[in-house]
C-alpha cells in the first residue's frame, strides 16, 4: 500500500525539539506514512537522514504582520471582554516609539486595532490576513508545489508563525487537509493564533477547553488531544548519560548532592542573577551545618547576557554552570536551535539533580516526570526593582490557574525560605510531587511517551476521511 504523504512545516527550534530529534519520523515509517519536512530553519535535516525540501523565502506579505499585531490586540480586547478579566492585558507589549518607523508602525498597529475592536471586526480582520498573504510569491510556490507533490496533509509545528500562514492557505485552496500543533501550554490565554487550519492538536483537554473559549469560530471535532513530543524521553534510559559518566564530564562532585537552577531570559526573569546568589548563600548556609551540596545553573538557551557573571565567579566553588548545547546557524537569536546532545544533557541534569528553583517554567513537568520537586521563586528583590514587572504579575497569569492546588510546587516566599525549601525538597516532597504529577495530568495527556503516536493515528484519520469523502465525490 502506497504511504500517505505528510509535510511537516518547521519553522523554528520548538519544532525541530518535537517532530525531529524525537521518534516521530521512525514511528510515521512504522505507520506507513512518509514524512517530508519543509524546512525553515537554518538547521541541515538532510544529515540526520530525513527528506527535506529547504526554503528561505518564506516571507509574509510587508503589511501581514502589522495586522496580525492588530489581531493580537483585538483578541486580547475581547477576551476582557469575554471573560470579564484584565489579567489579558498582561501580555500586551508596550508599543515601540524608538525611532520614526517603529513611531509609524505602532500607531498604524493601535489605529488597526481600535477599528477592527469587535466579534464582526476580528472576522474582516483575519479575511484581511489572508487575502494578503494569498497575494504572495510564497503562497504562489507553495501552491505550485503542493500542486506537484500532492501531499495527503500538510502540518505546520507552531501555530503563531505569520510565515506559515501561506503554505497553510495553499494547501486548503488545493483541498489538502491542513492542522497545526500548539507548541506551549501559556500560548492560548497569549493570543498567539494566526494560523486557521482544518486541525489543531493540543496537550490536554485542557487545552482543547481553552481552544473552544478564546476562538468561537473553532469546533470540537477540529480538535485532538494528544499530548506534547516535549515529554516523551523523559523516562528512557538511553537519553540519560550515566552518573559517574556525566559529573566527569562536568567536574561535579560525586559526593555532593546537587540542586539545579533553571534560568529564564531576561524579560520573564530580570531578577535571575540575585535569585541564583540567594540559592547560593542558603547553599552554604546549609553546608555549615552538615549537608554536602552544589548547584548545577543551566542557563535559559537563549539568554545570551553577561548578567550572571559575577554571580558565578563569586560562587565558583558551589556552583557549576552547565550551558545548553544549542547551535548557532545565523544571525540574531532565533538562529540558535536545540539539538539532540542538548536533550541528552537536559534530561541528563534532570536525572542527576535532586530538585530544580526557578521562577514559574515548564520544568516543573520536566522534574515531576523523574518523581522530583519544583520550587517556585515567588519574591521581588528589593535592591534591584523592576518597573512594571512583578513575580505577583507573573504567577497571576491564566496558564498558571490550572494548578489544582498551590501544594503543586514549593513556594519560596522570601531569600529566608530557601534553607527549609531545600531540605524539604531532598528528603520530604512526596506530597509535593504527587501535586505536581495531579497539575501534569491536567497539562498534558496521559501516558506522555506515546504523544507522537496519537499525532500519528489522528493525522491518518484525518487522511482516512478525506479519501473517503473523495471518492464519494
Amino acid at each position: 500500500m502506497k504511504p500517505s504523504k505528510v509535510f511537516i512545516l518547521l519553522s523554528d527550534g520548538v519544532g525541530l525539539r518535537n517532530f525531529a530529534y524525537t521518534d516521530f519520523w521512525k514511528q510515521a515509517e512504522q505507520n506507513n506514512i512518509e514524512i517530508v519536512f519543509i524546512n525553515n530553519t537554518p538547521f541541515d535535516l538532510k544529515k540526520m537522514g530525513y527528506r527535506e525540501i529547504k526554503v528561505s523565502q518564506m516571507r509574509p506579505h510587508k503589511l501581514t504582520d502589522l495586522f496580525k499585531k492588530a489581531r493580537v490586540q483585538v483578541d486580547l480586547d475581547l477576551n476582557i471582554k469575554r471573560f470579564n478579566d484584565q489579567i489579558y492585558n498582561a501580555y500586551r507589549f508596550p508599543f515601540n516609539y524608538n525611532s520614526l518607523t517603529e513611531s509609524i508602525k505602532s500607531f498604524t498597529v493601535s489605529a488597526l486595532s481600535k477599528w477592527y475592536s469587535s466579534e464582526n471586526g476580528i472576522k474582516k480582520l483575519r479575511k484581511r490576513i489572508f487575502d494578503l498573504e494569498r497575494k504572495t510569491k510564497s503562497y504562489r510556490d507553495f501552491h505550485t508545489l503542493f500542486e506537484q507533490e500532492k501531499p495527503d496533509f500538510v502540518f505546520s509545528t507552531n501555530q503563531r508563525t505569520v510565515a506559515a500562514i501561506a503554505p497553510i492557505l495553499a494547501a486548503q485552496d488545493l483541498n489538502i487537509p491542513t492542522g497545526t500543533f500548539i507548541f506551549s501550554w501559556d500560548n492560548l490565554p497569549k493570543a498567539t493564533l494566526v494560523l486557521e487550519p482544518d486541525f489543531y492538536f493540543v496537550w490536554s483537554q485542557h487545552m482543547k477547553n481553552e481552544l473552544l473559549a478564546y476562538y468561537p469560530f473553532i469546533t470540537k471535532d477540529q480538535i485532538f488531544v494528544t499530548g506534547t513530543p516535549q515529554f516523551e524521553k523523559h523516562q528512557e534510559s538511553r537519553w540519560i548519560t550515566p552518573k559517574d559518566d556525566f559529573f566527569k564530564q562536568h567536574q561535579l562532585d560525586i559526593q555532593k548532592k546537587y540542586i539545579c537552577y533553571s534560568g529564564d531570559d531576561v524579560t520573564t526573569s530580570p531578577n535571575d542573577p540575585q535569585y541564583l546568589a540567594d540559592l547560593c548563600s542558603a547553599i552554604r548556609r546549609l553546608n555549615t551545618q552538615g549537608q554536602n551540596l552544589g548547584v548545577v545553573f543551566r542557563r535559559c538557551p537563549v539568554d545570551f547576557s553577561d548578567r550572571f557573571n559575577h554571580v558565578l565567579t563569586e560562587n565558583q566553588d558551589i556552583i557549576v554552570s552547565i550551558d545548553p548545547v544549542w547551535e548557532r546557524a545565523g544571525e540574531g537569536w532565533n538562529t540558535y536551535l536545540p539539538t539532540v546532545a542538548d536533550m541528552h544533557l537536559q534530561l541528563s541534569t534532570i536525572a542527576h539533580t535532586e530538585m530544580v528553583v526557578n521562577l514559574g517554567s515548564t520544568m516543573v513537568f520536566d522534574y515531576v516526570s523523574f518523581q522530583k520537586p519544583c520550587a517556585f521563586v515567588n519574591y521581588d528583590v528589593v535592591d534591584c526593582p523592576r518597573e512594571h514587572w512583578s513575580v505577583t504579575k507573573i504567577y497571576k497569569y491564566v496558564h498558571f490557574r490550572s494548578m489544582p492546588q498551590p501544594e503543586s510546587v514549593l513556594w519560596i516566599n522570601s531569600p529566608n525560605d530557601l534553607d527549609q525549601i531545600i531540605l524539604q525538597g531532598m528528603s520530604n516532597s512526596s506530597a509535593t510531587v504527587q501535586a505536581a504529577q495531579k497539575w501534569f495530568e491536567i497539562i498534558n495527556q496521559d501516558q506522555p511517551n506515546k504523544a507522537s503516536l496519537r499525532i500519528l493515528e489522528a493525522i491518518k484519520i484525518i487522511i482516512s476521511k478525506e479519501l473517503a469523502q473523495q471518492h464519494i465525490n
